[in-house]
């Protein structure tokens, strides 16, 4: 552990944070969690687990400065994993790293597509463009960054085959965006947090976009429909959502949703997770670099949603 960076995330106990904690926290890195009061009575089983795998509990709020430069000067490292509605406030951050001049690698929050290069329109523009000035902010405080680019949670947007408002993956039919012909990604969390942690001290991601495209989770809307008529047995009907029609449902929905279906737009129509290579002088791609890491595949994680009588029976009559 003597040459492993200490580690200070922030937003650990959210959606993807509490994947990176544990992540960190196998890999044998001295990890620190900075934690509001408030969380404590919250999510005391998540913590209590924290606790129990070595992780050290820091009390303080990214809102209150003293406290956050207090947790930095004890780590070279900081991750945030901060949810959407405090992505702008990430300049708390930036203020305290400069002011503990420690912290040799910040990781913002980002997790998702390469906001420097895609098409979002309103309401998901907003969201982009907190995160494309939080980008610049770090650059021009000279501060060392990785970002990583991981694409789709496998976790959110598989277990319904990127159906809205579905419980379940689809059975008699498949809304598809567009034409169905991009090509999005999938990572499942376990996975994005190992590569994000295998990437804290490594100095080839060092100032680089970590872009995570497993090449076998690289699928097209059209692509997902036809893995999962063959794993079900089943031809499913087909009904393609044009994208002025998307467009046009967009500015009619009401905030989630619209968000929601701006982003499928971004990703589904126009190709923005797949539409553009990655040159070595911003980007890395993950599996390049640590093509150790047995990843799950889209498939494999779909297995999991196969109704029993699809599956092959096993009996030996």
């Amino acid at each position: 552990m003597a040459d492993r960076s200490k580690i200070l995330i922030i937003g650990g106990t959210g959606h993807i944070g509490k994947f990176i904690v544990e992540a960190s926290a196998k890999s044998g890195h001295l990890n620190f969690l900075l934690v509001r009061e408030s969380t404590l009575s919250g999510k005391a089983a998540l913590l209590d687990k924290f606790n129990s795998m070595g992780v050290t509990l820091l009390y303080g709020d990214m809102y209150e400065h003293g406290s956050l430069v207090k947790a930095m000067k004890q780590v070279d490292v900081v991750i945030s994993t901060v949810g959407f509605l405090q992505l702008a406030d990430q300049t708390k951050i930036i203020d305290a790293i400069k002011e503990a001049g420690t912290i040799k690698r910040f990781f913002p929050s980002e997790f998702g597509n390469d906001v420097d290069r895609v098409q979002a329109v309103e309401p998901a523009r907003t969201v982009v463009q907190t995160k494309v000035r939080i980008r610049r902010a770090v650059e021009a405080q000279g501060i060392p960054y990785t970002y990583v680019s991981a694409n789709f949670f496998a976790g959110l947007v598989l277990p319904t085959l990127a159906q809205l408002g579905a419980a379940a993956p689809p059975t008699d039919k498949f809304i598809i965006f567009g034409n169905g012909n991009p090509k999005v990604i999938f990572v499942k969390e376990e996975d994005i947090a190992t590569y994000t942690i295998k990437a804290v001290d490594d100095s080839r991601t060092l100032n680089k976009i970590l872009y995570l495209r497993p090449p076998a989770n690289v699928y097209s809307f059209n692509d997902l429909a036809s893995l999962w008529e063959t794993k079900i047995g089943k031809t499913l009907q087909k009904i393609y959502i044009p994208e002025d029609k998307l467009l046009k449902d967009i500015q009619e929905s009401p905030t989630p949703m619209g968000i929601v279906l701006a982003t499928g737009h971004s990703v589904f129509v126009k190709g923005d997770q797949t539409n553009f290579a990655i040159e070595p002088s911003f980007g890395v791609e993950a599996s390049h670099l640590y093509p150790e890491v047995n990843y799950t595949t889209v498939g494999d994680f779909l297995d999991q949603f196969v109704p029993e009588r699809s599956q092959p029976s096993t009996s030996n009559k």
